[in-house]
C-alpha cells in the first residue's frame, strides 16, 4: 500500500481554491459548468483530481479558453491520450503554473 492514496476524496472545494490561490466561487462556477472531475460521496476531491483542477484554471484563467474549449480539451486529453500523456501535460501546466505570478493569472466570472 502506497504512503499516500491520491484518489481517496479528502479535499474540499476551498481548500483547493487555497492552493491554487484561486476564489472559490471561481472552481465552484467551474463545477457547475461540468468542467471538473466528478466528486466522492463525500462531496471532496482527491489528490490526483488537484492536478486536473489546477488544469482547468490554467486554461480559464491565463490562456481564457471558454468552457466548450475546456471540454473539448480534457475529451481530447481523456478519451485519446495514454495516462502517461496526460500525466505529462499536467505535469508541465503545473511547472507553469508555478512560474505565473499572481496577476497574470484572471479570476474568471463567467465562461
Amino acid at each position: 500500500m502506497a504512503l499516500i492514496d491520491n484518489d481517496k476524496h479528502i479535499i474540499s472545494i476551498n481548500s483547493i481554491a487555497e492552493l491554487l490561490s484561486a476564489k472559490a466561487r471561481t472552481l465552484k462556477m467551474y463545477e457547475d459548468k461540468g468542467l471538473l472531475p466528478k466528486k466522492g460521496a463525500n462531496k471532496l476531491y482527491s489528490l490526483h483530481d488537484v492536478k486536473k483542477i489546477a488544469f482547468v484554471h490554467y486554461l480559464a484563467g491565463i490562456n481564457r479558453v471558454n468552457a466548450n474549449g475546456i471540454k473539448f480539451i480534457n475529451k481530447l486529453m481523456y478519451e485519446h491520450m495514454s495516462q502517461e500523456e496526460v500525466e505529462e501535460i499536467l505535469k508541465e501546466v503545473e511547472e507553469e503554473f508555478q512560474n505565473t505570478p499572481g496577476k497574470e493569472i484572471y479570476e474568471v466570472e463567467s465562461l
